[in-house]
């Protein structure tokens, strides 16, 4: 099996190829810079700081020599990544210079500009920007946040030298700033705040220091994203997680980024101040870091530099409808984000909130909106007596802080809260709304595989299905009681639950499959995942190609799986699909001797998905929806612009057209979604 780390490397690999891609719109090539680079600042934070910890603890029982081996593979492709990506960076510029947009440094700026920026920065910047000395009191290795980018200032006076460390408050400033025109210059100018920092340094300190000069250098520190929780019995919850998130602030570091233009004494400084082990990654970069801010870059009007626009959807089976409960009931409806409308659901949510026949609402939040409608909705809900429960994941992971204040707020709203699971994350994407129709209880549920999340659903595919079958509604209810008692044992018959039964009934599956085969019957297994990488699985999945089995996979991040070898995977392939739209959904197809068995699920094939986290996946019963999930995988089979193979070697070859014409999937895939609706319905 591939390492999943290094497969993870591979699959960024593939975000940096949308980058250099000359048939990708400008604008969202350099985008998809910031996207590469978010990710990186994720991987280290996570899986490199476990990888780190793994080492500690092998080393003190004598070990680690594999882990090791493996830190060194990670750090070598990892420099190979940023070679290219500063490769592309450079030739990005000068594209964008060619089409009369530059970005510029402080050594470049007009007289007139340097004037103007004078100015910003005292109006607009300065008061944000409170600079951390190096002196024998500070404790630089506690203070320097995590994923924030610092200029290191060496001040000089005579034969003195003093450091300071100066933040970029990209968090308060715009990181890109647009100069105002020069007279009749048909350009568009931008600087990045760190450059008008650069050319303002000596105002910052002048009159707090006497200097003969000041040279700025970037870095930029990446901590361990991992923390421990007090098992005190008398600390809460809450309590604890919010110790948990400060001392997250002071983890250990796994990486420093810093300009590779420093001078050799600042970065021994640098290493020495900050504690820098062994296990740490130290990293020449360029000069700017936290290129995560390059996903906003913005387009000064060229919209052909940018994709087009995809209009959303309105669904006619909830249009044409008075309410949302009349269109479930007519059928099942199945959306696909952000394709059709997130509304759909909020509408749904929000009729909810005061129609007389509803009793209760249940729904579960992993990563919610920062201003979230779902949320808000579910406030008002209670205000109309609704007995409204809501489980909030504390534990997901860098949304820790924003659910806190989201229970916090829910709880003073009269909202029944529930933390989930202990030792397990709830990732189930789930609602149940209970309703007195004809003097009988009846449920409508929603299952997903995304999150209740109005930002992340305009740019993440999804798919999320809407019914009444008391077949599936029961079992989604089932789910909420376990985790509200997980002490009692449950049974599903429909829905595949992590941790309760997914696993073996997945091996049940591909066993099946495999049964088939042997009796000359149709056979077959499609899976579209966002990572697959656990060994259980994998196996199962190698034991039916040795089977005859053909195995089609649509991966977008890991794959420890490896495609090719002779007599054990010959019969499976695997392609991958970046482009606009970050793909999310995760589906599963067993052929069943021609009779399709089709899940959409919440949880990737993951150990942890399947062992440590609560996780539903649910048969899709409607012929009619089968059939579009089943057309919606052979459009992205028949991709030849964005799918790559992931071969043994974990190259990324783009899959070669031939002679078939250019298909881009998720513009398709849109298309195919309108030929399903009236075309007045697009907005």
């Amino acid at each position: 099996m591939m390492e999943k780390e290094l497969s993870w490397l591979s699959f960024n690999a593939r975000v940096l190829q949308e980058a250099a891609d000359e048939k990708t719109p400008l604008i969202e090539r350099v985008r998809f810079l910031g996207i590469f680079s978010n990710n990186q600042d994720e991987f280290f934070r996570v899986r490199v700081a476990g990888i780190r910890r793994k080492i500690m603890i092998e080393e003190a029982r004598g070990g680690g020599e594999a882990s090791r081996t493996l830190l060194a593979d990670i750090n070598h492709r990892v420099l190979e990544l940023q070679h290219r990506f500063d490769d592309i960076y450079q030739r990005l510029l000068v594209d964008l210079a060619r089409r009369n947009l530059f970005l510029i440094n402080e050594t470049q700026l007009s007289d007139f500009h340097k004037t103007w920026l004078k100015t910003y920065f005292r109006e607009k910047i300065r008061r944000h920007i409170i600079p951390i000395l190096l002196n024998k009191h500070s404790k630089i290795e506690r203070n320097l946040e995590d994923g924030l980018t610092y200029l290191v200032a060496e001040i000089r006076h005579q034969n003195n030298t003093q450091y300071a460390f100066i933040p970029v408050p990209s968090d308060k400033v715009p990181r890109f700033v647009q100069l105002p025109a020069e007279g009749s210059r048909k350009r568009a100018t931008l600087i990045l705040l760190d450059n008008i920092i650069r050319h303002c340094v000596n105002d910052l300190f002048a009159g707090m220091f006497e200097f003969d000069s000041v040279r700025c250098y970037s870095m930029k520190l990446t901590r361990d994203a991992e923390y421990d929780i007090s098992n005190e019995i008398d600390t809460s919850l809450l309590e604890k997680m919010s110790s948990g998130l400060k001392q997250r602030l002071t983890a250990e570091p796994v990486r420093l980024v810093y300009d590779r233009e420093m001078p050799k004494t600042m970065l021994d400084m640098l290493t020495e101040q900050l504690g820098a082990s062994s296990y740490d990654s130290v990293i020449p970069g360029g000069r700017y870091h936290n290129f995560r801010d390059f996903m906003e870059f913005p387009n000064p009007g060229r919209k052909y530099l940018e994709h087009e626009k995809i209009p959303t959807i309105s669904t006619k089976q909830f249009s044409r409808c008075t309410n949302s409960f009349d269109a479930i009931s007519a059928d099942d409806i199945l959306l696909h984000y952000p394709y059709h409308r997130f509304a759909h659901l909020t509408e749904w949510l929000r009729q909810a909130a005061y129609d007389p026949a509803v009793t209760s609402i249940k729904l579960n939040i992993y990563r919610a909106a920062k201003r979230s409608q779902v949320l808000s909705t579910l406030i008002e809900a209670v205000k109309n007596g609704k007995d409204v429960t809501v489980v909030v994941e504390l534990a997901a992971r860098f949304d820790e802080e924003a659910n806190i204040g989201w229970a916090k707020v829910l709880t003073d709203a009269g909202v029944r809260v529930s933390f989930g699971v202990p030792s397990l994350k709830v990732h189930a994407k789930l609602a149940l709304i209970s309703r007195i129709e004809f003097g009988e209880m009846v449920d409508y549920a929603h299952i997903g595989t995304g999150n209740f999340n109005e930002k992340t659903a305009k740019f993440y595919t999804d798919l999320a299905l809407f019914t009444k079958d008391p077949n599936i509604t029961k079992e989604v209810g089932v789910v909420f009681d376990f985790i509200a008692h997980p002490y009692r044992r449950i049974k599903v018959n429909h829905l595949l639950v992590a941790p309760i039964d997914a696993r073996r009934k997945l091996y049940k599956l591909i066993d099946g499959e495999i049964r088939n085969k042997r009796a000359g019957k149709s056979a077959g297994i499609s899976l579209k995942l966002n990572n697959l990488v656990d060994p259980g699985l994998i196996k199962r999945l190698y034991d039916a190609s040795r089977n005859g089995v053909q195995v089609k996979l649509i991966i977008r991040g890991m794959c420890s799986l490896i495609t090719e070898l002779p007599g054990i995977s010959d019969n499976i392939k695997a392609i991958s699909v970046i482009d606009k739209y970050l793909e999310h959904p995760r589906i599963m197809v067993f052929n069943n001797n021609d009779d399709p068995k089709v899940f959409i699920t919440s949880g990737d094939w993951m150990s942890r998905n399947l062992d440590n986290r609560v996780e539903v996946g649910c048969p899709i019963y409607s012929a009619k929806l089968k059939k579009q999930i089943l057309q919606l995988l052979a459009i992205q089979w028949q991709d030849t612009l964005k799918a790559r193979r992931i071969d043994r070697y974990q190259t990324n070859p783009y899959v070669k057209r031939g002679n078939r014409k250019k298909m881009r999937s998720q513009l398709a895939t849109f298309e195919y979604l309108m030929e399903q609706e009236p075309p007045a319905t697009a907005n």
